[in-house]
Order: structure tokens, then C-alpha cells, then sequence
């Protein structure tokens, strides 16, 4: 019994690992953080250039969605040019029903101007910078997740005084995940981003 203890203990601390090494292998989009409070963290981030498309959140991706921007990273743009994976991968309301998915293009690639998609229903978009309320959560990314997220976030927001940009409270929320969907939700790192006035 205690060696299969120590198995499953190993196993999980590999597992840990791997998920940290594997996320470490990404550019992160950059910001800065203003304050910090347990997993809530007012943050600024610079303007990020986004190739994006519709899903819905409950989907994960396996709509196609997220294989129509993979597919724009691995040469479906007018360059041909294969671009690096990044993280986190954005999702903002789109509708009552659908979110834009958006994968962050690398510094560099922003930089030297990004190519335009050449497959269909995929844009380009700026990600305007600005000031962000954040809580980082682990688990499975779902509506449901997202939704408490966002509770306990708007919660801490009131007791520190700060406010949504967008009244309409849809528009001004994201959620982000850091994490290969194969990554036991325990070790996912997901947060969920109000824009600040």
C-alpha cells in the first residue's frame, strides 16, 4: 500500500512538472502587475495584436475553433509563416452564446507585422492595453467555472473600490487559459480579466 502511495505521489510531482516545464516552453503575454492580493492581482497590460475566431466557451476548442487558429500558426496566412505558440489563449463575450477565441501573437511577429489568415471565419484583431482586475483558478474552463470566477472577482473588486470600463458587465470580461487541453484540471492555470476604468 505505501508503495503505491509513493507511485501515485511520484507520478503526480511528474505530472506537476511536466505541466510547468511544458507551460514554461511558451512566450506569455506580457503585463505588469500593480498590486497583489492572494490569487487577485491588478494588472497593465500593453496593446497585444490577437488572430481570433467564434466558439463557444463550453466547447473547449473541440468545435474547431481552436484548430482554425492553429492552423493559421502553421502557415494558413499570407506569408506562409509558422508562428510560435503563445500563451494564454484569450476568450471575450461575443454574444449571449459565443465567445472570440484569440491566440496572442509572439513580440516579435507583432513587431514586424502580423500576416494576414487566409482561412475562413479567422481575423485579426488589436487587444486594446489597459488596467485589469484578475483571479487566477484552476479546473476545467467552463462556463460554469468562469461565471464563480467572475462572482468572487467582481466581490473583491467592490472591497478595493474598483470599477468595470463597461457598465453592460459582458464586454468587459475575459477568461484565459494557460494549458494543453490534456492538463488534469487540478494543474490548469485559468484565470478570469475585468477591464478597469
Amino acid at each position: 500500500m505505501l508503495y503505491l502511495g509513493m507511485i501515485v505521489l511520484f507520478g503526480s510531482l511528474g505530472i506537476f512538472s511536466w505541466n510547468l516545464v511544458a507551460r514554461a516552453g511558451y512566450e506569455t503575454a506580457e503585463y505588469k502587475v500593480l498590486e497583489s492580493d492572494g490569487k487577485f492581482e491588478v494588472r497593465e497590460y500593453p496593446d497585444l495584436m490577437l488572430v481570433s475566431t467564434t466558439t463557444n466557451l463550453e466547447s473547449q476548442g473541440r468545435d474547431g475553433s481552436f484548430m482554425k487558429l492553429f492552423r493559421y500558426i502553421s502557415g494558413a496566412n499570407e506569408n506562409k509563416q509558422k508562428i510560435s505558440m503563445t500563451t494564454p489563449v484569450f476568450m471575450g463575450n461575443d454574444s449571449e452564446s459565443t465567445v472570440q477565441m484569440g491566440f496572442v501573437m509572439p513580440k516579435d511577429v507583432a513587431e514586424a507585422g502580423v500576416p494576414k489568415p487566409t482561412g475562413e471565419q479567422v481575423d485579426l484583431r488589436k487587444r486594446p492595453g489597459g488596467r485589469f482586475a484578475v483571479l487566477r483558478f484552476a479546473g476545467q474552463l467552463s462556463e460554469k467555472s468562469s461565471k464563480e470566477a467572475e462572482s468572487k472577482l467582481r466581490e473583491w473588486m467592490k472591497s478595493k473600490g474598483l470599477s468595470a470600463e463597461d457598465s453592460s458587465e459582458r464586454t468587459s470580461v475575459e477568461t484565459a487559459g494557460y494549458d494543453p487541453p490534456f492538463t488534469p484540471g487540478p494543474l490548469r492555470r485559468n484565470e478570469v480579466l475585468i477591464r478597469l476604468k
